[in-house]
Formats: structure tokens, C-alpha cells, sequence
């Protein structure tokens, strides 16, 4: 895989620090994390869901946290013992997790649910009002309302 380097983009851009980093990290594929597996969908013009299978966590061993820019969802099974029964295999991980997303601005979290071993987390873009683009009337003065800039001749 490539490596990109945009440190010449570092000295002509302004405010973009956290894009390059983001871009950066996205590039390097061993912290990369694998479990649990996602999918992100987008459901409306301004709607998202994110999707993520962690089968055999309750409500109460899964937690989300959105702050500022990054949505962190975190989860740990609790253990559970059973002096009845022996684990010859295990196959569904229970394992504890942490999974970060960066999210765009203005993007909130609607909220949550958890369904058949899948964890919906549905998010909404709202750009405030001042920040949306707005239209500028234009309109033409007449020869009369219009300002001279120049100055007069001196003798």
C-alpha cells in the first residue's frame, strides 16, 4: 500500500490539521481495528445509521459517548459463570471493545437500539441556520444613485 505524505499541503492550508490526521490514520492499517464488524448507511439527505453486530452484549454492557467530533461506543460483558455447564468451544467473542468514529460537523446523535445482536446508532446532520448558504439580492442603481469616486481637476 501507498504511503501519502501531505506534509506540502501542512504549509499551504489553514485549519485543516485535523483532516490530514484523520487521513493519516486512515492510512495505516495495522492499528486498524477489526471487532466489532459495522456498516455505515445513509438513510436520508441528512440521516445516517451506523450498524454494529455485538452479539451476546445487553443494553446495560454496551455505552455511547458522543463528544464534540467522535462518537465512542464501548462495550464489556459482564461475567457470567454457570456451575452447570462446561464451554467446550467458544465461538462468540466476548470480549471487551472500544470503536471511535469521527464524525462531520453539525452531526448529532439521534439515538440508539439494540436488536437481534445488532446496535443501530442513527445520527442527523443539522446545519445551523446562520451557517447555511443564504441569497444576496442584487440591484441596480440608476445613474443619478450612483457615487462619483473620482476627484475634480485642480487648476
Amino acid at each position: 500500500m501507498r504511503h501519502v505524505d501531505f506534509s506540502p499541503l501542512y504549509r499551504s492550508t489553514v485549519g485543516f490539521d485535523r483532516l490530514f490526521t484523520i487521513l493519516d490514520s486512515l492510512a495505516q492499517p495495522e492499528g486498524a481495528q477489526t471487532y466489532p464488524p459495522y456498516n455505515i448507511e445513509r438513510t436520508g439527505e441528512n440521516t445516517y445509521r451506523i450498524t454494529m453486530a455485538v452479539a451476546g452484549f445487553s443494553e446495560d454492557e454496551i455505552q455511547i459517548e458522543a463528544h464534540r467530533n467522535q462518537l465512542k461506543v464501548t462495550g464489556e460483558k459482564t461475567a457470567e459463570k454457570s456451575e452447570d455447564s462446561e464451554t467446550l468451544y467458544r465461538g462468540i467473542a466476548s470480549r471487551a471493545f472500544e470503536r471511535r468514529f469521527h464524525l462531520a460537523d453539525f452531526v448529532e446523535v439521534n439515538g440508539a437500539s439494540l436488536k437481534n445482536g445488532l446496535l443501530h446508532i442513527d445520527l442527523k446532520r443539522e446545519i445551523p441556520e446562520e451557517m447555511k448558504p443564504r441569497k444576496i439580492a442584487v440591484t441596480a442603481l440608476s445613474d443619478n444613485e450612483a457615487k462619483q469616486i473620482e476627484a475634480k481637476a485642480t487648476n
